[in-house]
């Protein structure tokens, strides 16, 4: 049999596309933090039963119970409760959260809950046919560190511990990066930007990176999530975040499949198939060879362009 090509892997193997990332929860952990820290979740409501996956502790005991602290697990939203209670939110690709200063009636098939605080109203909402979003409500720490991918955190590692990690299997950057149990928090749109910020191809296998390729990843990893958090936090330094996408009109690379590269006179070349569409500059092109533009299996249609 064949073996597969590591462009077509990259697609086979990496995790879904286009969560809201690292410096997406941060913002909305931090927005979160100055709205409901220290207030009282009075009431949780659950507009579709499918978006609750745990069974015990059951929902309503989540009810009554100041909240004591926020985290991000990966790309969780993680909410902690009196009683080392925890509210566990996974948004996936089209879950969003809201904010209402008053509390509001859950109407349409895009409101999945609501957790009443006296501080205001926290909505989560999903776009689109397929609910992938889940809430858990998990009773401890343990429980809570169950559901932890194990992925290194991309800014408070050092280089040694970056480099073992990326060491651990020979695949190829955009799967490494986006893997959840190499590193936590990146995802397809981060990636692209990272890569094209380290002048590196996404299909570049792990194995064959030297010393200084390392570095300037490791370097742009670093870059790219604080410039972008910073960013954010920018555009709505009081407000919370209303319009959370991975599709930012000023990324260099994601979302801009047939336009200019802004540090070159080519235009970017994507690999796509329905689930993942990694964009890369053809300057990020592996020595020796140029990046293949192919209808894959899974493809809506064949896309690229030559430079």
């Amino acid at each position: 049999m064949a073996r597969a090509s590591p462009a077509l892997s990259v697609f086979r193997r990496c995790g879904t596309p286009n969560l809201p990332e690292l410096p997406d929860i941060d913002l909305y952990i931090g927005r979160l933090y100055e709205r409901v820290h220290g207030q009282k979740l009075e009431h949780v409501r659950i507009a579709n039963p499918f978006f609750v996956r745990s069974v015990e502790p059951p929902l309503n005991t989540a009810e009554g119970r100041n909240v004591r602290s926020l985290r991000r697990i990966g790309k969780r939203v993680a909410i902690g409760l009196e009683g080392d209670l925890w509210l566990l939110i996974h948004l996936m690709v089209a879950g969003r959260l809201q904010w209402r200063e008053e509390q509001v009636t859950l109407k349409g098939k895009q409101q999945l809950a609501a957790f009443d605080f006296s501080s205001g109203t926290l909505l989560i909402t999903e776009a689109g046919t397929k609910k992938r979003a889940s809430l858990y409500l998990l009773d401890g720490e343990d429980a809570l560190k169950a559901h932890k991918p194990g992925g290194l955190e991309p800014l408070d590692c050092q280089l040694d511990e970056f480099c073992e990690r990326l060491n651990r299997g020979n695949h190829t950057l955009k799967r490494a990066l986006t893997d959840p149990y190499l590193f936590s928090g990146i995802g397809n749109a981060y990636s692209d930007e990272i890569l094209h910020a380290a002048r590196l191809s996404p299909v570049k296998l792990t194995h064959k990176l030297g010393n200084e390729e390392k570095q300037r990843l490791y370097d742009a990893i670093r870059t790219v999530l604080k410039d972008w958090s910073e960013r954010l936090r920018q555009e709505a330094p009081d407000e919370f975040p209303k319009k959370v996408t991975a599709f930012k009109k000023d990324m260099a690379v994601h979302g801009r499949f047939g336009e200019p590269c802004p540090c070159a006179t080519h235009r970017y070349n994507a690999y796509a198939t329905r689930a993942m569409r990694p964009t890369t500059a053809p300057g990020a092109r592996p020595a020796g060879r140029s990046l293949p533009i192919a209808h894959y299996p899974g493809c809506s249609k064949r896309i690229g362009r030559n430079p």
